[in-house]
């Protein structure tokens, strides 16, 4: 028996390790990665969530681990072989922040799982490593009283260039809030299908069903639930109860305030969640233009919008940065541009980001950003609506562009996001701006403008 929980165990961590090297060799997405593993890997529930601890918790902690680990090495990490350097960081996270396997049997593990991927010389080195690694203190090292950058980065776990700007943008004292919560597990919320039941209602189906599910503290259609578990498996889920959507990112909806039997463009719509909710509010009589640039994305969104059971929206693949006669010859009464983004306000979700970003990677989207508001602001009618909106708190990616933009088209006014949120969401107001801020909101952090067309 207990044998048999070993094997089950090492095939988690194996799963784990290869999800991490692809990720580290920016080979997928861990989200996606992970996703497939639990599907198809035949695993209990226990085994799903080791295997999605195990894979989030290596990356949030990536930088506090690689740290740990370059004091036991006698070459840089980085010129470790990829396989033999993620599973050195997995079993660095189990001895470090988990207590649910004794070291021993840890690095036992780690040893045979080298010896599969590389051989006996693998096996030796990662069986040196971690010895190195369990004769050293745990309190070795910086911790988080000391403020320089480097002692920031390892403690919060963030890169340098992302601690040193967060610390020029939110200050000495929000800034290490901020990466403490890009650290916690990030909450899963749903958004209740008002056309098919209330929140209250799904709330109490879910409870029926000793699912531990709450009103969210912000978005009117948001219910909470603990992380975890498969979202197909959830109750109302095939009968288009709910969709998974974010509170802020419900929130930008209150911005847009779509009506019914508009016509109505989302500029980057997959995989759909905002599309969708525009038809909920809009009772589903108008029409949606759902545009993405690629195929996969226009593939979630007509499956969401089935499975909702919605017809208002139609699902149209486009470079949206470019002109194009997918988007007719109509103009629109409302235009969403969910930008895409460095999403560094998604951290808690996809903590691999901060990893796979950097300071080129903002401007070059930027430039991008600006390109499409550009673009789509063309087919907007005078007296209508356009929100920009980010999942990033990357000032050139927020403000500066919004303000850019109008400079370059002064028929735009920029309007007062505070009047359109709901009034337990009303802090969330930054100047004129929409804010959401994982540390003081417990959301995912996102921006959002609110422009008219005046001219």
């Amino acid at each position: 028996m207990i044998a048999s929980a070993e094997r089950r165990e090492k095939s988690v961590r194996q799963l784990a390790s290869e999800i991490l090297f692809k990720v580290d060799t920016r080979t997928a997405y861990a989200d996606i990665l992970l996703d497939q593993a639990l599907r198809t890997a035949g695993l209990d529930e226990r085994d799903r969530a080791l295997l999605t601890e195990l894979t989030y918790g290596t990356l949030r902690w990536r930088g506090a681990i690689d740290a740990r680990l370059s004091r036991s090495l006698s070459r840089p990490l980085a010129e470790v072989d990829a396989p033999i350097r993620n599973l050195l960081r997995l079993t660095c996270y189990q001895l470090i922040y988990l207590d649910r396997i004794p070291p021993y049997a840890a690095v036992n593990e780690a040893v045979e799982l080298a010896k599969a991927f590389g051989g006996r010389k693998a096996a030796g080195f990662v069986n040196g490593v971690l010895r190195n690694l369990l004769r050293e203190p745990r309190a070795a090292g910086p911790t988080s009283a000391e403020d320089s950058i480097l002692a920031l980065a390892i403690t919060h776990s963030h890169p340098e260039w992302l601690v040193q700007r967060w610390l020029d943008e939110f200050g000495t004292e929000n800034a290490p809030k901020l990466m403490g919560a890009n650290n916690e597990k990030a909450p899963l919320i749903l958004r209740a299908n008002a056309l098919k039941i209330s929140q209250v209602e799904l709330i109490d189906r879910l409870q029926a069903a000793g699912i531990e599910a709450t009103a969210a503290s912000f978005a009117p259609q948001g219910i909470l639930l603990p992380a975890g578990g498969l979202i197909e498996s959830l109750p109302g889920f095939a009968e288009g109860l709910f969709q998974v959507q974010g509170e802020a990112s419900q929130l930008v909806l209150s911005l847009l305030s779509p009506q019914p039997g508009e016509r109505i463009l989302d500029a980057c719509a997959a995989p759909g969640g905002k599309s969708t909710f525009i038809a909920e509010l809009m009772h589903d009589d108008g029409v949606i233009i759902a545009i993405d640039i690629s195929a996969r994305g226009i593939e979630r969104i007509r499956q969401n919008v089935d499975r909702l059971g919605l017809k208002s929206v139609r699902a149209v693949r486009a470079d949206i940065s470019e002109r194009s006669a997918e988007l007719g010859i109509e103009p629109y009464d409302r235009i969403l541009v969910d930008a895409p983004c460095s999403g560094l306000g998604t951290l808690r979700a996809h903590p691999e980001i901060k990893w796979n970003r950097d300071e080129n990677d903002i401007r070059r989207l930027s430039r991008l950003q600006l390109k499409i508001l550009n673009q789509v602001s063309r087919y907007l009618k005078r007296d209508g609506i356009l929100v920009y909106s980010t999942c990033t708190l990357a000032v050139e990616e927020n403000e500066r562009n919004v303000e850019s933009f109008i400079a370059g088209h002064p028929e735009f006014e920029l309007q007062d996001a505070a009047r359109y949120l709901p009034q337990q969401a009303k802090h969330m107001a930054r100047g004129k701006y929409f804010q959401a801020l994982p540390h003081r909101d417990n959301t995912d952090g996102f921006f959002a403008a609110r422009m008219r067309k005046v001219g």
